[in-house]
């Protein structure tokens, strides 16, 4: 009797351990969002939920000790999860299909190789890759501020304007990968040369900021956007008339992106978009821009996600391309 009860407590206790190594082996997948500072990077489910995560400094020293810690972080996680593959988020003009990463970053040895090729024969995993800004939009459809809606547009506002074009939870990405890339339109003839006049150098957050330095007379670097709008607050007046008109050059950019692409939803990202005031400031400019023949109304809102978009956005670009979205 004695040993009959022994041999149920083994039993009890092998099928709890065994419980316990089905947990910890769950599922999951490696997913990193590179940048020029910081490499971010989680182990995540299927949902989007982060199990692990964690940064660590981009390394300076070159392509080797770059994919050195991406394989080392990988293998450390893969004793725990049952990792199903890499998912990647990158700068630069990324190609998809090819995995290489074109234009130019403040990592510039991560151009001009096949990164997925890379680190799949380092990890055994397969890989995928897309660029930061796609990423960051195709979290908002997924999960985020433009879940359910087919035809949306991200604008992303800091040291330049960028962007995307989502159609059907696919990005548009043009000819050139150039799709979405709307700093670059021309907002103005005043300049002899038009493309001093681009909407990254007349409506980003840095170029908010150079416009308050340049009109107090300071020096480059002696205020950044979250000074420019405490002065504001403040009640200074240069401040309060540069940031009137931030948001008015703002508005006619996404006046015009609205009529030649008329999307469902126009949503507004970077960290200026955390900023309630700003999002309150465009759309009383987009209500100014009506009348009898432009009758749209056009109103923008904050993305939901902040600084896991890109995380996200990797895992879903990931499951879309291994057909995995809908298990």
């Amino acid at each position: 009797m004695v040993q009959t009860v022994v041999r149920k407590q083994w039993f009890l206790t092998m099928e709890w351990a065994k419980d316990e190594n089905e947990v910890s082996r769950m599922k999951a997948y490696m997913v990193f969002d590179i940048g020029g500072t910081y490499i971010k990077y989680a182990v995540m489910d299927q949902e989007g939920k982060k199990l692990e995560s964690g940064k660590f400094p981009t390394p300076c020293e070159g392509l080797e000790s770059f994919l050195q810690k991406l394989s080392q972080i990988t293998k450390e996680y893969s004793n725990s999860f049952e990792l199903q593959g890499i998912a990647l988020s990158s700068p630069g003009a990324v190609n998809v299909k090819t995995g290489f990463i074109g234009g130019a970053s403040a990592i510039p040895y991560i151009h001009g190789v096949c990164m997925t090729d890379l680190i799949r024969e380092r990890t055994g995993f397969p890989v995928t890759i897309e660029n930061d800004a796609n990423c960051a939009a195709l979290a908002e459809g997924w999960l985020g501020a433009a879940k359910g809606t087919e035809y949306y547009i991200c604008i992303v506002i800091g040291t330049g304007i960028g962007g995307s074009i989502v159609i059907n939870q696919s990005i548009l990405r043009g000819a050139s990968l150039h799709g979405g890339e709307f700093g670059y339109m021309i907002m103005g003839t005043q300049s002899k040369n038009p493309l001093d006049q681009t909407w990254s150098k007349t409506a980003s957050t840095h170029a908010l900021v150079e416009e308050v330095v340049r009109r107090k007379s300071l020096a480059k670097g002696m205020l950044n956007g979250e000074e420019v709008f405490l002065l504001a607050d403040k009640g200074d007046t240069i401040a309060k008339e540069s940031i009137a008109e931030f948001y008015k050059q703002l508005a006619i950019g996404i006046y015009n992106l609205k009529y030649a692409l008329d999307p469902e939803k126009i949503l507004i990202g970077g960290g200026i978009s955390k900023r309630q005031e700003v999002m309150d400031g465009i759309n009383r400019e987009l209500m100014r821009l009506r009348d009898d023949i432009s009758t749209l109304e056009i109103e923008v809102e904050a993305c939901q996600f902040g600084n896991d978009a890109n995380l996200i956005g990797a895992l879903f670009h990931f499951l879309k391309d291994a057909g995995r979205l809908e298990e």
